[in-house]
């Protein structure tokens, strides 16, 4: 299947020309890179570099003849003055020298006119253009300064604790490097199409969608920056959300360009901080919430995770990582503390199993302390109606 993809993929992208040269874009070279697998299609074009800027809209229409080939659920191309370079689950080359564009997914129907609500076919300019996600009322970053805190576990719990009051909740895993949710909700269906949007999977009252979901599990994802920013943007701006009262994203770890890419083209209510209480982690901790600060967006909070170790046969306590490190730094930095969440091994054996603790075991004080700190996020977000847009920028 992929083979034949791949071929049809070729042979529309031959239909496409650009007009200085009159040549198409495979038969001049230009093509380089092109993965088809599980109907995720990506690939590059060269051009020399002095062209990249007026060469966007050859990029975004063989981005759109891509799109269009059946069985293609998404299509993302990039332009690239670099020649050594090969997109999807093979490894890439050096680092170009130059800049590199990267495409918003567009995946019309049939017809002239695109769906309601669907990508749009030329990408705005970084930081510029329409916003995405317009029927999501508030969009919440789950971040950390560094990997290993436990933010993605936290991250699932949260939302299905808001699902659980009743809210119409989405979880968008951005971690293209390191999918977790997959395991974490414990389901590896893949997504259907229809109408050229992308559904996302249902699971604990969320609606969920992840790199994970769409490529094996031992998949690398050797991907450059701009790939990682076209990817976010498709599970943004081309999956069916619909209209969601909240949605819990699981940023990756530190400050790189998921960051920027959900701060420039979604209008974010605020981001919630999680770190162990060691200095260490802390540091990191600080690091994230200047750079939302930077970027004008609302801290909404920190959390203290691994607060502190109950043992499972004695339930004796004990703060091997410290503590108390999240709530003084969060006084430090004149931001709210949400809460600590003890390192107990009925979290982690239940989170590898699938199986949330907020849902597997509500009367728990682990699910207790989550949905303390979901209703506060709530009450923060939603008390006064929608949540405010965040500004946009421009990063030069």
């Amino acid at each position: 299947m992929g083979d034949t993809l791949t071929e049809a993929v070729r042979a529309a992208l031959a239909q496409v020309r650009d007009s200085d040269s009159g040549q198409d874009v495979v038969s001049s070279g230009m093509l380089q890179g092109l993965s088809a697998r599980d109907g995720l299609v990506q690939f590059a074009l060269s051009v020399p570099r002095e062209r990249a800027r007026a060469m966007e809209p050859l990029r975004a229409a063989a981005e759109k003849a891509a799109a269009a080939v059946p069985g293609v659920l998404s299509a993302t191309c990039v332009l690239t003055a670099h020649r050594d370079i090969q997109l999807g689950n093979i490894q890439t080359g050096p680092a170009p020298q130059g800049g590199a564009h990267h495409g918003h997914d567009h995946r019309p129907a049939p017809g002239p006119a695109a769906p309601p609500g669907a990508a749009r076919a030329t990408r705005p300019a970084p930081g510029q253009g329409p916003m995405l996600l317009p029927d999501v009322k508030a969009i919440i970053a789950v971040a950390s300064g560094k990997g290993g805190v436990g933010k993605s576990t936290t991250a699932v719990n949260l939302a299905v604790s808001l699902a659980a009051e009743g809210l119409k909740v989405g979880l968008l895993d951005a971690d293209i490097y390191g999918p977790s949710l997959p395991q974490m909700l414990g389901t590896r269906e893949k997504p259907r199409a229809t109408g050229g949007r992308i559904i996302p999977i249902s699971r604990w009252g969320l609606k969920a969608m992840s790199i994970g979901f769409l490529v094996e599990e031992e998949t690398p994802m050797v991907w450059r920056g701009p790939m990682v920013m076209g990817a976010l943007e498709q599970m943004l701006g081309q999956v069916e959300w619909g209209e969601l009262d909240i949605m819990v994203v699981d940023m990756p770890p530190g400050t790189g360009d998921a960051q920027l890419t959900m701060s420039q083209r979604v209008p974010l209510a605020g981001a919630v901080i999680v770190s162990t209480p060691q200095d260490v982690a802390l540091i990191d901790a600080r690091r994230g919430v200047r750079m939302f600060q930077k970027v004008n967006v609302p801290v909404l909070g920190l959390i203290e995770n691994m607060s502190y170790f109950c043992c499972p046969n004695c339930d004796h306590r004990s703060e091997i990582f410290g503590h108390g490190g999240a709530r003084a730094e969060a006084a430090r930095m004149d931001v709210e503390f949400l809460g600590e969440l003890p390192l107990k091994l009925a979290i982690r054996e239940l989170a590898d199993a699938g199986t949330p603790i907020a849902i597997a075991k509500p009367e728990s004080d682990e699910a207790r302390s989550y949905r303390a700190i979901a209703a506060r996020l709530r009450e923060k977000v939603l008390a006064g109606g929608n949540a405010p847009a965040a500004p946009r920028f421009v990063v030069e």
